[in-house]
């Protein structure tokens, strides 16, 4: 995504005594939609008195600095998942620390823009899919807040918030229209990465009944529902991964020359679900998503392990 003006202005945490006054002009902006960019999106030009905020959490720095501002008067926290520059392969995203530094802003709808590959020939290069499902096949990531202290088990039967999902299509309609395909349902796989699949691992994936192949909603979406977040996927195809038997395996080249296409596209798509979630604010399961999850109750934890949760109960 292409720069916003005017120079942002970084907002960090004092080390010095403040009074009550000077501690609330200080705090980090609030935000009522977070989006985080994937590939190819890092940042966000609609944001309006862009704001960069340079927030610490229990579990580290985030990927970046997140920046905050006003999008139709809507506030909105915007994150470049793998850095600005694109530094951090897939493994490397800091997700518990992503996650927790939105939720320390408040962030209640999180839009999460994705690249991915194709597992159907019906979902071509170029075409939108709202994922409602997935499958996660990553090995090497904290995948949940809890443990050490705190247990929780939440419900991720259905990890996509339809409400959200649905403003997000309402969006497309009434921006890019019938111009671009979209594709509302499926199952995302995620994968460890850094590599794209193998030929059998293709396969497998399209006989597991997969959609759409990522490598970065996963453990994303598992963190967003603890931490209580509405959360939808905007997935944008840029490639057939390597099953095709007519189309070119995929290259990291070729897949971002084809995000690159869509992204003016999933500019004006996210910015119209910002207003529309401005303007509805739609319920959603995920917000009460602790109310049945939590085992622990909060005055039987540790001092140190409710502050670190802390965020999140509240």
């Amino acid at each position: 995504m292409t720069a916003a003006a005017p120079t942002p202005t970084t907002t960090t945490p004092s080390t010095q005594p403040q009074s009550p006054a000077a501690a609330a002009a200080a705090a980090p902006a609030r935000a009522l939609v977070g989006v985080i960019g994937g590939s190819g999106l890092y940042q966000m030009d609609a944001l309006e008195n862009p704001q960069a905020q340079r927030l610490d959490t229990p579990y580290g720095a985030p990927s970046d600095e997140i920046m905050t501002g006003t999008v139709h008067g809507v506030p909105v926290a915007f994150l470049a998942r793998h850095g600005r520059g694109h530094r951090l392969i897939p493994s490397e995203v800091p997700y518990q620390a992503n996650i927790h530094a939105l939720k320390q802003l408040g962030v209640r709808y999180l839009i999460s823009l994705s690249a991915v590959g194709s597992l159907k020939e019906a979902l071509r290069p170029l075409d939108m899919v709202l994922p409602d499902q997935f499958i996660d096949l990553t090995k090497r990531r904290a995948s949940t807040f809890f443990g050490q202290g705190a247990v929780a088990h939440a419900s991720l039967a259905q990890p996509i918030c339809a409400a959200l999902s649905d403003v997000l299509a309402r969006a497309m309609a009434t921006t890019v229209g019938s111009s671009v395909q979209l594709h509302r349902g499926g199952t995302y796989v995620c994968i460890e990465g850094p590599q794209f699949s193998t030929l059998a691992e293709s396969h497998w994936y399209q006989s597991m009944g997969a959609s759409v192949i990522g490598m970065t909603n996963m453990p994303e979406a598992k963190l967003a529902r603890e931490a209580q977040m509405a959360y939808a996927t905007l997935a944008m195809v840029t490639d057939y991964d390597c099953w095709h038997p007519r189309e070119a395996h995929v290259t990291a080249d070729a897949a971002i020359a084809n995000l690159m296409k869509n992204a003016s596209n999933a500019q004006k798509i996210a910015a119209a679900a910002i207003a529309l979630l401005g303007q509805e604010r739609p319920v959603s399961e995920a917000h009460t998503a602790l109310q049945h999850a939590l085992i622990t109750p909060p005055d039987a934890m540790a001092p140190d392990v409710r502050a670190r949760l802390q965020a999140l109960l509240d």
